[in-house]
């Protein structure tokens, strides 16, 4: 019997990962998958853009690090209050709501926010690389984030 090559064992952390955060919480864990992953990649291109300009700084990208963990705390309170409201609804509400279930709703709203504005982040790298960036991505993926904000807030956002 052979041993497996690294290739093989990454292909199944990765799997595993995925079906985790599948089973875990279904079609949301994939937005925090989308969610770490548009994180790791502009932290990787803001360094590139950074060092392309020789800009970058250890001090500046150790601050980067720190804001994207406050963005993964974001999301863990976000997560915890879906929990919170979900044992809330199963026993307070049972007989009100029967037939309803509560998924992780401002988790998923969270996490699309922050998919949003890492995107932008990326697209601004992009363009500090050199890349040539359509102005209507840009403006795009701005109005992205600003509905997804607006859902977040709810009556507030109908004020507007």
């Amino acid at each position: 019997m052979e041993a497996p090559n690294k290739a093989t064992e990454i292909k199944g952390l990765i799997t595993a990962l995925l079906a985790f955060f599948t089973g875990l919480w279904g079609w949301v864990g994939w937005a925090v998958v989308i969610m770490v992953a548009a994180m790791l990649i502009d932290y990787i291109t803001g360094s590139w853009a950074a060092r392309a300009h020789g800009e970058w700084s250890s001090a500046i990208a150790r601050q980067g690090l720190w804001h994207k963990l406050g963005e993964i705390v974001a999301l863990l309170v976000a997560a915890l209050c879906d929990i919170a409201i979900k044992v809330i609804l199963s026993s307070a509400a049972a007989p009100i709501l029967s037939g309803f279930e509560y998924r992780h709703y401002i988790t998923l709203i969270v996490a699309i926010w922050y998919i949003f504005t890492e995107a932008g982040s990326i697209v601004e790298n992009a363009a500090k690389l050199g890349a040539p960036v359509p102005k209507w991505l840009a403006e795009g993926i701005a109005a992205l984030q600003q509905r997804a904000d607006d859902v977040s807030i709810g009556a507030e956002a109908e004020e507007r």
